[in-house]
């Protein structure tokens, strides 16, 4: 079971978890597309997740929840222009901020959180690892798309090339 306290400091101190992650994000020379934004705005596209996060180690994983979450995560930031390589290392970067939280500040209160800690971290690397499938799955189809319907290739050579089985959900 995980402990109240980090659910409630997940989802009640998401700027905090997000002004880290801004930190780490401003310390990446591999984030450039990132590095160009302004600090309310890294810490605005961040916060998010943690809230998501709390909710997931409180009920348990929801794929439909986490997958439309981070699908729309993955075309949001295609149609922005990012590279898909630059967005999975921001998302790890997240996951970082979780398991140092987890790890130092957390644990330091007693012996049972820190084993409850160590649960824990398998449960948020377990967020973050379908976060990033479901977000590469909706980057993909947002170039799918605008590869079929802005640039007009053929169906034939975007099946070719783009495998996948994508969401097509609404936006």
């Amino acid at each position: 079971m995980v402990d109240r306290v980090l659910i409630d400091s997940l989802s009640l101190r998401s700027r905090d978890f997000a002004f880290k992650w801004k930190e780490k994000i401003r310390k990446s020379p591999n984030l450039k597309h990132y590095g160009v934004l302004d600090d309310e705005t890294l810490i605005g596209i961040d916060a998010p997740f943690y809230p998501l996060l709390a909710r997931t180690l409180d009920r348990g994983i929801d794929r439909s929840l986490i997958g439309d979450f981070f699908v729309r995560l993955g075309k949001g930031r295609m149609q922005d222009g990012f590279p898909v390589s630059e967005v999975i290392y921001a998302v790890n970067l997240s996951q970082q901020v979780v398991i140092e939280y987890l790890m130092t500040d957390f644990v330091l209160e007693s012996t049972v959180r820190m084993y409850q800690a160590m649960g824990t971290v398998t449960r948020v690397a377990e967020f973050f690892l379908l976060g990033s499938f479901y977000l590469t799955k909706g980057f993909l189809e947002a170039t799918y798309t605008n590869m079929s319907r802005r640039d007009a290739i053929s169906e034939e050579l975007l099946k070719k090339y783009f495998t996948d089985d994508f969401f097509f959900k609404n936006d």
